[in-house]
């Protein structure tokens, strides 16, 4: 059952620990069919080198396993809750990168000090509120509180992005560890500046119209 979108979430699990936004098991990458409204979710605690695509679970959007013989990602009903609210969200990241993860440990959006931040992001990453794991709570504060951005920061924990495919959400999570990492070597020498938000508003239309083939 869906396996191409099952090929394409096992290759975007993948390129977590390639770009280093996970250790061990950490982490995981969904994506929702369209036509029927299935997910597919990384199984819970499987290393990512023993992963195949035969390994991704497909669920409903209520969390029964339609298809899998192992566990769904611990994270499943956040992912799940996101999808029933977010209808224009195809594919979802959660990480705990570093330099992004430190940001949220200390409940700090990232403001827009980059231009590579205003063309991805189209403002700056917030930061949502402390929630436990386990349930939908960190989908609820999701929902409430990511807005425009494809990528927030949750208190104490990490780091979720989202976007129309698994694989537009995996470049946001990309790019919010590689600016949080930069805004974090600026921080040490000194207070950058903010780019203006009409500055923002513009830089981020005209790479989202040009940008690209």
């Amino acid at each position: 059952m869906l396996e191409k979108l099952r090929e394409e979430v096992w290759k975007m699990n993948l390129e977590l620990p390639k770009n280093g936004l996970v250790t061990m098991t950490s982490g995981n990458v969904s994506g929702r069919d369209r036509e029927t409204g299935y997910v597919v979710i990384k199984p819970s605690g499987v290393r990512y080198e023993d992963l195949r695509p035969e390994d991704m679970v497909v669920v409903n959007l209520d969390g029964e396993v339609i298809e899998g013989r192992l566990k769904p990602s611990v994270d499943t009903s956040t992912h799940l809750y996101v999808y029933r609210h977010m209808p224009e969200v195809g594919g979802i990241v959660h990480t705990h990168s570093p330099y992004a993860t430190a940001f949220a440990a200390l409940g700090r959006p990232i403001p827009v000090y980059l231009t590579a931040m205003a063309d991805e992001f189209g403002g700056p990453i917030p930061v949502g509120r402390y929630a436990k794991i386990g349930g939908e709570e960190i989908g609820q504060v999701i929902v409430e509180s990511i807005g425009k951005s494809p990528a927030i920061l949750m208190k104490n924990h990490g780091v979720f992005t989202v976007g129309p495919t698994p694989a537009a959400a995996l470049k946001a999570a990309v790019m919010a560890e590689d600016v949080a990492r930069t805004v974090h070597l600026a921080l040490q020498l000194g207070q950058p500046d903010e780019i203006p938000p009409e500055e923002v508003e513009r830089g981020h239309r005209q790479y989202m119209e040009k940008y690209g083939q």
